[in-house]
């Protein structure tokens, strides 16, 4: 965003963006800083008192209890110097069964705030996505519920982490074809552009013929993550189609090693490791 709009700019925002995405007025934030000291620090240097992050976060909090019922006064007293704590899963798990899309993104993009994509993937939306299987197992149905949450985590990621503009990037990640399981490529995605490593993204089904396609387009020598969460999607005509093309290959997923194509693909086995490895 170009510097002096009323949009988010190196992870400070204006008065007017906050109040804008809280749906309340400036006036109120403004009285909230002074009143309950909730917002920029007032030894904060800056002309305008940007708001950080974190008072974002606070801020979202105090309006879901004031909106809850609480006073103005007492919300600020639970949200003053509070933390988002990592691995709240009941809660997202709550959000998400009663469709409350609002209240699942926003405990989602508190948590990519407060602890960023690994700790939040780890700790909160890992055990949310067991607690739903699990609840599916005992009593059935709740794939809606499932599809609801992927659809979440990827909506947040994509706002907070969007695609780098004006970038080749030199990581492409893909599904192998047959396999749609998205999602773990896309936390992955996020977590290379929280460090700044921007990865073009391929989705879903991905023939092998189209992975080489992509690495040949890349101005520099490309390395690629084929994704496969089952062994029935596990394709070493991947590997080699990329390979010969001239990538670095690596292979993610629980499929490669229930096939037992580990010998032939260096197998990444979380997120960190391939985040490490990519960056």
């Amino acid at each position: 965003m170009p510097a002096g709009s009323d949009s988010e700019v190196a992870g400070v925002y204006p008065v007017s963006a906050v109040a804008r995405r809280l749906g309340i007025p400036t006036a109120t934030l403004r009285s909230w800083n002074q009143r309950y000291r909730i917002g920029p620090a007032r030894d904060r240097t800056g002309a305008h008192r940007l708001y950080t992050d974190a008072d974002v976060a606070r801020l979202e909090h105090m309006v879901a209890l004031i909106r809850g019922g609480a006073s103005p006064a007492g919300a600020a007293a639970a949200t003053r110097d509070r933390q988002v704590a990592p691995g709240d899963h009941r809660a997202l798990v709550a959000a998400v069964f009663a469709a409350d899309t609002v209240g699942t993104t926003d405990l989602l993009a508190a948590n990519l705030r407060e602890h960023g994509v690994a700790t939040t993937w780890d700790v909160l939306c890992r055990p949310a996505f067991a607690e739903v299987v699990a609840i599916q197992e005992r009593s059935g149905g709740c794939i809606d519920v499932e599809h609801l949450l992927s659809w979440c985590v990827k909506s947040v990621l994509h706002r907070r982490y969007p695609p780098p503009a004006g970038v080749d990037p030199g990581v492409v990640l893909a599904c192998t074809a047959g396999e749609r399981h998205t999602l773990p490529l896309e936390v992955l995605r996020a977590a290379l552009a929280e460090r700044d490593r921007p990865a073009v993204m391929l989705g879903a089904d991905v023939p092998s013929s189209a992975v080489a396609d992509a690495v040949a387009r890349r101005a520099a020598p490309a390395r690629v993550l084929l994704w496969s969460q089952q062994s029935s999607t596990a394709a070493v005509a991947a590997v080699r189609a990329a390979a010969n093309a001239g990538a670095e290959v690596f292979g993610a997923g629980p499929g490669w090693v229930a096939a037992g194509l580990s010998g032939e693909v260096r197998v990444l086995t979380d997120l960190a490791a391939a985040v490490d490895v990519l960056s």
